[in-house]
């Protein structure tokens, strides 16, 4: 489902006459249907540069992306939107929505874009808000009012409101409580039996060893320096 092959990236630092950093060389990963990934390596090795790549927000100098059957590397900007709205998703570690929409809304969103009637879109909103712990009277509230806690747990809720066939996810456990962790921990097992294809970030080791089931180490992939 997620096929990464001989992939590089440089960092062009404009403001430094243009002076290139090589950040990663020769990234190879494949994550097939119903299987969970976890890149690891100390901060700075690149695991959420390579993810961003992946979701096409970061160019690619040399390699070839595939999700699916579109190459990141290559697809236009309707072709990624596309992608993004039907089979990618990406879970990050911050909240961005437009101001003043209602969280049910903003949890609805993925699946109303696909097609979902707004009655079952609400339903799925509902119990996944529940889910996670968000109280009722929140609902009709805009979450950029919440306390970050809040936030990430609207996010995961927006993140896997969608069945995406590939999802990307970035420390969707992090600085959570006992049981809304186990929550999160249970709706990517849960994508899992379904078919999903995962690549994750996950600093907690015993959430990466649960649902984890390989890992890269993506200093593997920093350049060599000469």
């Amino acid at each position: 489902m997620i096929n990464i092959k001989n992939v590089s990236k440089n960092f062009t630092l404009h403001n430094q006459n243009s002076v290139e950093i090589p950040v990663m060389e020769n990234a190879n990963l494949t994550v097939k249907p119903g299987e969970c990934v976890g890149l690891t390596g100390a901060s700075g090795a690149g695991k959420s540069t390579l993810m961003r790549m992946v979701y096409g927000n970061y160019l690619t100098q040399a390699g070839r992306i595939m999700v699916g059957d579109l190459d990141i590397v290559t697809a236009l900007p309707r072709q990624i939107l596309e992608l993004r709205r039907e089979t990618l998703g990406y879970v990050s570690q911050f909240l961005r929505v437009v101001p003043r929409v209602p969280t049910l809304d903003v949890v609805s969103e993925p699946m109303l874009a696909v097609g979902v009637s707004r009655d079952a879109a609400h339903e799925r909103a509902r119990e996944l808000l529940t889910k996670l712990r968000i109280p009722e009277r929140l609902w009709q509230l805009s979450p950029l009012t919440f306390s970050g806690g809040e936030q990430q747990r609207v996010n995961i809720a927006r993140g896997f409101a969608h069945e995406y066939p590939a999802m990307l996810l970035d420390e969707p456990t992090a600085s959570l409580d006992v049981a809304n962790r186990e929550t999160v921990l249970s709706l990517i097992e849960d994508a899992k039996a379904r078919g999903a294809a995962i690549i994750g970030i996950f600093h907690d080791e015993a959430a990466r060893a649960r649902v984890c089931d390989r890992e890269i180490d993506v200093s593997t992939y920093t350049p060599k320096v000469v």
